[in-house]
């Protein structure tokens, strides 16, 4: 039997800290990210107003490479600037140099990021990039680094130290690449003009999406909608009601919707007048002159007309005027 060698640096093997060195532990890591975010906020300079404007310049996309924790930031990235307007994507460095650097064009902006600005990966790729005539942005903790010197713009990330107790683990320089990231995608999108609605086109999925996109011909009930005549009996009218199974006639004259009677109004009807109500007719008991709303409007409208109005449903018209169909609140 071969008995384990006892190892100190076992990762089953800790240190019982309690609730409070814990929270402390937290509060420090934070804080000191905070700070150091304050001192990137300081370090902005006419570089990074650079950066943007050879992005926005540029008649291709935006690639961003990295290696390791940089390259998780940069596929970040590339995801961010793509939904919000600034075609994107990322480029791994070590396939690029088997290979895939026959994804990339001219006229493609590049963002190389490395802290060290040393990595392997990345400098190997420059000859090439400088022979097809890319415009190369480097994100590094050092700007006298071979990177930064053989890029045209060059942003500033770097840190004091890591927040990591041995300063080793990438955790505080992490933060700085993603916030820069994040600060690029946003002065790009101020300078698109980039806009609800052109967000949802890039996020037609989400809530977002679909309130901006959606309109209530998209979910509104359209097929075997439930009509009768005023004159039509109650008896009638819970016949054609539970048929349509949308608890509710449209009540119509000609051509026209004249009135709308719900199931909350034969509750309501049943209160009032009884076993007398099975003599009335859809006249004497339909609203007059039901809400509306035309097709073609987005349905998060619809919805905010459905909760101000206090219903939880809207008859549905064409631009002529004619009933189309029924739009309910769970239509969602």
């Amino acid at each position: 039997m071969v008995t384990p060698a006892n190892n100190s640096t076992s990762t089953t093997s800790f240190k019982k800290k309690s609730d409070e060195q814990l929270i402390q532990s937290a509060i420090n890591t934070l804080s000191t990210q905070a700070q150091a975010l304050q001192s990137l906020a300081n370090r902005v300079s006419t570089q990074f107003a650079k950066a943007v404007n050879l992005i926005l310049e540029g008649q291709g996309r935006t690639i961003i490479c990295g290696m390791g924790k940089s390259g998780l930031i940069g596929k970040k990235m590339a995801a961010t600037f793509a939904s919000t307007g600034t075609p994107s994507f990322f480029l791994h460095p070590g396939e690029a140099f088997h290979g895939d650097l026959g994804m990339v064009q001219a006229n493609d902006t590049l963002i190389l990021i490395s802290y060290s600005g040393e990595t392997e990966e990345l400098i190997r790729l420059l000859p090439s990039l400088q022979s097809f005539g890319n415009v190369c942005i480097a994100m590094v903790g050092n700007v006298g680094s071979t990177l930064a010197k053989h890029c045209q713009c060059v942003l500033d990330i770097s840190v004091d130290r890591e927040v990591c107790p041995n300063n080793l683990a990438p955790t505080t320089s992490t933060t700085m690449t993603t916030a820069m990231g994040d600060a690029l995608a946003v002065a790009l999108m101020e300078s698109r003009d980039f806009q609800p609605q052109d967000f949802a086109r890039f996020h037609p999925g989400g809530s977002l999406g679909r309130k901006l996109l959606t309109r209530v011909k998209d979910l509104m009930h359209k097929e075997n909608l439930p009509f009768c005549e005023p004159s039509t009996s109650l008896t009638e009218a819970i016949t054609v009601m539970t048929q349509g199974r949308m608890g509710v006639v449209l009540i119509k004259q000609s051509s026209q919707v004249v009135g709308i009677f719900t199931d909350g109004d034969l509750r309501r009807a049943m209160l009032s007048s009884g076993a007398k109500m099975m003599q009335q007719t859809m006249q004497e008991l339909m609203t007059e002159n039901p809400k509306t709303i035309n097709e073609n409007t987005l349905i998060v409208n619809a919805e905010e007309q459905m909760l101000r109005d206090k219903i939880t449903l809207l008859v549905v018209t064409n631009d002529n005027s004619d009933v189309v169909g029924i739009l309910e609140i769970y239509d969602r």
